[in-house]
């Protein structure tokens, strides 16, 4: 019952809480930032948001985990399907294209039709994981898909130096076996850049500035994610043990030991 009254009633425009750290966004591409520290960084850009959530799943209910489903980039309504388009207006919203969905602990306070923005939910020095999809470079040979150094140009091996050589299929079992690695196509897969640090936050343009690549060309689909690297620093302090000398009154270089101190 209460699942059938937050759709009929969606929170249109009403803003999600900031507990889901979590958006869809587009690549926008490159370039070169200063810290406030004076550091010269190069950082990713990428619009991040606004989503819509389209639906709310919940452990207590038919689905039987918590979950927020939701959606990005306005579109046209001829581009998407009906029963799509249909889920979409059903929570008071308009053709959006791309959707995913994120788990969260608890989906108490979540509802369809609410906006989640850039504003509040990540800030300079946080990390996040951005997973898109690479780019699709086709049909690649074996020396530049797996990086094989080829065979000899010389003593006659016409034509042959970027060929993959042997595939031992003269073995016994008589057949090439699977995974041996061959020409195929190359890109076109999902990636994750993990633990990219939070350098600016343009929360007026919707723009997160990132420090280090994000997956896929420009104009490509991500999505950012509060990171699920650990966040301790370990730095070693190396300590002199004193100065030692050899046999022949040469000095040795001191001993280290290291002590590992947690941030």
């Amino acid at each position: 019952m209460t699942e059938t009254t937050e759709t009929q009633t969606p929170a249109a425009g009403k803003p999600a809480p900031a507990t889901l750290r979590a958006l869809i966004g587009e690549k926008v591409g490159m370039t070169q930032l200063f810290t406030p520290e004076g550091e010269l960084k190069g950082v990713s850009v990428v619009k991040a948001g606004p989503c819509s959530i389209v639906r709310v799943k919940k452990a207590d209910g038919p689905d039987g985990y918590n979950a927020v489903l939701l959606a990005f980039g306005a579109v046209r309504e001829k581009s998407l399907n009906k029963p799509g388009l249909g889920e979409l207006k059903k929570a008071g919203l308009g053709a959006l294209r791309h959707q995913r969905e994120f788990r969260v602990a608890d989906a108490a306070g979540f509802e369809a039709g609410q906006t989640l923005t850039l504003d509040g939910r990540f800030a300079v020095g946080d990390y996040v994981d951005i997973q898109g999809t690479s780019k699709a470079s086709g049909f690649q040979g074996a020396m530049k898909r797996h990086g094989f150094s080829g065979l000899p140009a010389s003593h006659g091996a016409s034509d042959k130096q970027r060929s993959p050589g042997s595939l031992a299929s003269r073995r016994s079992l008589g057949k090439v076996l699977s995974g041996q690695r061959m020409a195929g196509r190359t890109g076109g897969e999902t990636n994750t850049s993990t633990k990219l640090a939070v350098i600016k936050v343009d929360a007026a343009e919707n723009l997160i500035y990132l420090h280090g690549p994000v997956p896929g060309p420009a104009g490509g689909i991500v999505a950012i994610i509060e990171t699920a690297a650990t966040l301790k620093k370990v730095k070693a302090i190396v300590k002199a043990s004193g100065v030692k000398k050899d046999k022949m009154g040469n000095i040795i270089a001191p001993v280290a030991s290291k002590k590992t101190v947690k941030k």
